[in-house]
């Protein structure tokens, strides 16, 4: 099996635009949560959300990356996926300079929901007339479209893929890629999640299932608080998180900077409830499990965590015991969540935060749990970098991303 590495990372979140931007956020102990805007929220049990910020690296903004008439033609979730793709490709320095460089470079964006507002707009158009509905309508909806319009602006014509599996989507596409490296399908992936649902649409939908925090509205920045005592659901996100993934020998060759090594891909279903993990965190377990033994390592070998750690009150406690019964032999073991800061992007999620555990292994520093004030009695045991980030060695890193479905991945990166 080929070795794969990451040589580009890119995104644009809560945080603002820009892998560096959020990065400095991030460890700086900062919120992306805000009062929701642009739509009417009186009326929703939940106003507060991770809605992009207009900050950071102006080159990406989107005014600079894609031309207003074709911004007309796609959903938000495609524009926010080639602006992160936009500086992952130009962090590698990677192009597509002949057939075989084409068609050995592929993409896979997984998205949990797609063009959700599109649909909505498009619905109320209908019931106007079907003469109302923009032929745009379709493709600019299409989860897949994501993956197809960075293939067609950068001329990738190798693996044209896309992954939907809820919150998960993103680290699936990742943990897929790596796979289609490893055994020859390809060279080089651009892989990774988008998502915009942070909507009036899709805001109410969550409130439905009573999934989405609704206690601290007027205290937007501290709602999302991951194994806190007081924490009562997630907080709705948007945004994107890009990798370029490329095969080990063929980043050398060209003299390609070198984040970190993908070592380890594990992959499980609950079988158990359409949007509830499992009661005994199995699938969560034999996850990890799998990644690990896949990187040929111990569980004593993981340094950091970046947890799933959604701050729903079951979620956090089935993730945290998965975790605690894995990692018994593991006393030096850290383990945060960066939602607390950036909210949950769903299918974005999994690419943001194996970002995240790629940069601590970079910069040896672990980000922090915001808004953990008082530890729930079930999730005590490991150090969850409560508040501050922490300098400390990291070789090794695993990022968790579960979804609706009962679906479950976590991804191995390893310092290079």
């Amino acid at each position: 099996m080929r070795r794969v590495v990451v040589t580009g990372i890119g995104m644009c979140t809560p945080l603002g635009f820009g892998w560096e931007h959020c990065w400095n956020k991030l460890i700086e102990g900062k919120s992306g949560i805000r009062q929701l805007s642009g739509f009417e929220i009186s009326d929703l049990p939940s106003k507060v959300g991770g809605q992009l910020l207009m900050e950071g690296d102006e080159t990406l903004f989107s005014e600079n990356i894609i031309e207003v008439k074709d911004r007309k033609k796609i959903e938000p979730f495609i524009e926010y996926a080639l602006i992160a793709a936009n500086e992952a490709l130009k962090d590698s320095g990677w192009k597509s300079e002949s057939d075989e460089d084409s068609y050995k470079t592929g993409v896979m964006i997984g998205s949990g929901i797609g063009g959700l507002d599109g649909i909505r707009k498009s619905a109320m158009n209908l019931d106007r007339s079907p003469r109302k509905i923009s032929p745009f309508f379709i493709p600019s909806c299409l989860i897949n479209l994501a993956s197809g319009h960075i293939s067609i602006k950068y001329n990738f014509k190798g693996p044209n893929h896309s992954v939907v599996t809820a919150c998960s989507s993103g680290a699936h596409a990742i943990g897929d890629s790596f796979r289609l490296i490893s055994d020859g399908t390809a060279d080089v992936m651009v892989a990774g999640g988008t998502e915009a649902a942070c909507t009036r649409f899709g805001i109410a939908g969550f409130c439905a299932m009573r999934a989405l925090s609704t206690k601290y509205n007027d205290k937007p920045s501290i709602a999302s608080r991951p194994w806190d005592v007081d924490r009562d659901g997630f907080v709705l996100s948007e945004g994107s998180g890009i990798l370029v993934l490329e095969e080990y020998e063929h980043a050398v060759k060209r003299s390609a900077n070198i984040y970190a090594e993908i070592i380890g891909y594990g992959l499980s279903g609950d079988a158990s409830h359409p949007t509830a993990p499992a009661s005994d965190g199995n699938g969560a377990f034999r996850a990890m499990k799998m990644a690990i033994e896949k990187a040929n390592i111990s569980s004593q070998d993981i340094d950091y965590i970046n947890a799933h750690g959604t701050s729903t009150p079951l979620g956090d406690e089935i993730e945290f015991a998965a975790v605690k019964k894995l990692f018994s032999d593991n006393s030096n073991l850290f383990m945060s969540s960066t939602k607390s800061s950036t909210g949950h992007l769903l299918g974005a999620s999994g690419s943001i935060e194996a970002i995240f555990s790629i940069l601590s292994l970079k910069n040896n520093e672990i980000p922090p749990t915001l808004n953990l004030d008082n530890i729930s009695d079930s999730c005590k045991g490991i150090n969850l970098v409560p508040h501050e980030s922490i300098k400390e060695k990291v070789n090794f890193s695993l990022s968790n991303s579960f979804g609706f479905g009962g679906t479950n991945v976590s991804l191995i990166f390893k310092k290079i």
